[in-house]
């Protein structure tokens, strides 16, 4: 198993479309990638699994804060251990580029997610009520150092 992290662009997009698509009930628009990759203060991973995008991670840099906008592992290839590849490379993002600290925001029901954030020292910052189309509520984490 071959594993390479690459900037969104415009030769991957199609795939991380796809990938979004088959993680979310409710996924972003590959016009919002498309903006996404325009978007000056944006920075996004791509996964490749053997030369294949499977997965990603984005955020925004916005002054010295980073703000995780998404994760995502394409259904098919969960489970093995490659969200770790894109939180370590978020992380290392963050400490190359000085940032104070990360934030993001996950459903509380996703504990899968949540475990991996937690592993990876995030703290639980806060929560929003109703955040999400189907009213459940969001759990605020945040990185710092």
């Amino acid at each position: 198993m071959k594993t390479k992290i690459v900037s969104l662009d415009f030769s991957n997009v199609d795939k991380v479309y796809e990938t979004e698509v088959s993680c979310f009930l409710h996924p972003w628009t590959k016009q919002s990638f498309i903006e996404e990759i325009n978007n000056p203060l944006a920075k996004y991973f791509v996964l490749l699994l053997n030369d294949e995008p499977v997965g990603y991670v984005g955020l925004w840099h916005i002054l010295d804060e980073g703000h995780i906008t998404n994760i995502a592992i394409k259904k098919e290839h969960q489970g093995k251990g490659l969200s770790h590849l894109l939180i370590k490379e978020i992380i290392d993002y963050k400490n190359n580029n000085h940032l104070k600290f990360l934030t993001l925001e996950v459903r509380e029901s996703n504990i899968v997610a949540r475990k991996l954030y937690e592993k990876y020292n995030f703290k639980i910052i806060g929560e929003r009520k109703k955040y999400y189309e189907n009213n459940e509520t969001a759990i605020l984490y945040s990185l710092e150092g």
